[in-house]
């Protein structure tokens, strides 16, 4: 957590230096006219594939499936359309990858990736399937997890 400072202040330079360039290259006006529109864009973007996805979720739940796909939609729906009203260009790219429905999927597997990561560095299983773990204590008084993993599609 101590590195998203420092995260913000790289990110704000990098938005700086992206708006100078694009300035320089189009000229003032153009420039801010082009990030007005794409936080629009990004508005109503957000608005469109946000009901989009609520739906699908929706659907999902009334069906009684599992929706990881659609949760995980949502929340990229939801950050791609916040980095779309923020202005700035280097962010206006990343939240259209996250909220076009075309270029979501990819935004999606590296969601995932990054959450299997997370669970496996916790400890978590990341299979499908039901985790049983066992907590006992060895003769010496030190703690022993013993797991396993129950695929309920194996026969």
């Amino acid at each position: 957590m101590a590195w998203i400072p420092l995260a913000i202040v790289v990110w704000v330079i990098i938005e700086v230096a992206a708006l100078i360039a694009v300035g320089r290259w189009i000229g003032f006006w153009p420039t801010l006219l082009a990030v007005v529109v794409l936080s629009a864009l990004g508005a109503w973007l957000l608005r469109r594939e946000g009901r989009r996805t609520w739906q699908a979720l929706r659907q999902a739940l009334r069906s009684g499936q599992m929706p990881s796909r659609e949760i995980a939609d949502a929340v990229l729906v939801l950050v791609g359309g916040l980095l779309l009203t923020l202005p700035g260009f280097v962010s206006d790219v990343i939240g259209l990858v996250f909220v076009l429905p075309f270029t979501r999927p990819v935004a999606r597997i590296g969601l995932e990736a990054v959450v299997a990561r997370r669970l496996l560095a916790a400890g978590m299983p990341v299979a499908p399937g039901e985790a049983r773990v066992r907590r006992t204590r060895d003769r010496d008084g030190g703690e022993v997890i013993e797991g396993e993993i129950v695929d309920d599609d194996q026969p």
